[in-house]
């Protein structure tokens, strides 16, 4: 039996992971954390043997707390979330040449470089892998280039947080102008050309700079999106498991360039997110460190990163890992998603062709 920290348990990620886990390995013994008293993981019957608040990662006492869970709990590893967490790990290794308990995740450098998605920007500028962007921020707004490099439409968003935050079409600097009053407690933005082709996904796995295995989907509808401004919450409720080749090879191409540009190796969960343009050309839109709140349907249709995170973490090494960079499903599968529900995965979009019609 095997003893797992899992971080942010409040959140639909690491909720979704852990139910992964809990079916993989129901002898397991799974401890979650988060800062929020009132996490609903904490309240999630079967999910978690233990719980515990602990002091947010920005906060000194968080690191001695952990060091003490995990030695009182004998912590074998962990699983950490979300980002800012991510990145507070990377740099306690840089300074202790180790983490507080075995974890699978990249170095410092990638993950802050990829968290800010201004800094990615800045990395990919002058490539085909994103679309035009510029960062603005409440101060520096920068109203002419963003009509005049970037032009109308064009899409914002925060440089960082999730679940589409500050994300909106705009029409014209006149509405650009508003969006930057009513999200005035948000300092920093990126300002993109507007694409209009699908939103896709791809979740990849690397081993020291070994592309090990990677999947791809499309996010055809969100949860909760008629009371999102964008109609994009981050959340998908309709999704597509595609077998796409082009896109796993587009995404790995971005990070063999993000390796060299950063001199560092990929290692750890990747997370695309990608749209297409108007003629079905992929630009990256985001790229997370971590599993994504997916990571649960993709591994019961046969993509399970979840397990084979632990395969790495409990070995040491990347041998028990299948091969499979460019990944295909064995159905045409669909599912759906929403709130306070299980996702629903079903074998097909012909169960989709009912008409009203009584008989």
């Amino acid at each position: 039996m095997k003893t797992i920290l899992v971080t942010g348990i409040g959140g639909l990620t690491p909720r979704s992971l852990t139910r992964i886990i809990r079916e993989n390995h129901p002898d397991y013994r799974i401890i979650g954390i988060d800062i929020n008293k009132k996490a609903i993981g904490f309240f999630m019957d079967g999910l978690l043997d233990e719980f515990h608040i602990c002091p947010h990662c920005t906060d000194s006492a968080y690191f001695p707390w952990i060091e003490k869970l995990v030695t009182e709990k004998a912590i074998d590893y962990a699983f950490v979330q979300p980002e800012s967490e991510i990145v507070k790990w990377g740099h306690y290794y840089e300074v202790y040449g180790k983490y507080p308990c075995p974890v699978f995740m990249g170095c410092e450098k990638l993950s802050v470089s990829l968290k800010d998605k201004a800094i990615m920007a800045d990395l990919l500028d002058g490539t085909d892998f994103i679309p035009k962007t510029i960062k603005v921020t409440q101060e520096n707004p920068r109203y002419d280039d963003v009509e005049k490099q970037i032009g109308f439409p064009c899409w914002i968003r925060a440089t960082e947080g999730t679940g589409g935050l500050g994300s909106l079409k705009l029409e014209d600097l006149s509405s650009y102008k508003s969006w930057l009053f009513i999200n005035s407690q948000i300092p920093e933005f990126t300002v993109s050309e507007f694409l209009t082709g699908r939103h896709l996904a791809n979740e990849m796995l690397y081993y020291n700079g070994e592309y090990v295995k990677g999947a791809a989907l499309e996010c055809v509808e969100y949860v909760m999106a008629n009371i999102a401004p964008s109609h994009v919450t981050g959340n998908t409720a309709f999704g597509r498991f595609l077998n796409e080749d082009r896109i796993n090879k587009f995404c790995d191409d971005c990070i063999k360039y993000l390796e060299k540009k950063l001199g560092v190796v990929a290692h750890g969960i990747l997370s695309f997110d990608l749209k297409e343009d108007g003629d079905g050309n992929m630009k990256v839109t985001e790229v997370n460190i971590r599993h994504m709140a997916y990571v649960g349907v993709m591994a019961h249709v046969g993509f399970d990163l979840v397990e084979d995170t632990i395969r790495i973490m409990e070995d040491g090494n990347a041998n028990r890992v299948e091969r499979a960079p460019f990944f295909h499903y064995e159905k045409p599968s669909i599912f759906l998603r929403d709130v306070d529900v299980e996702p629903i995965i079903l074998e097909s979009e012909d169960l989709f062709s009912h008409s009203c019609e009584i008989k």
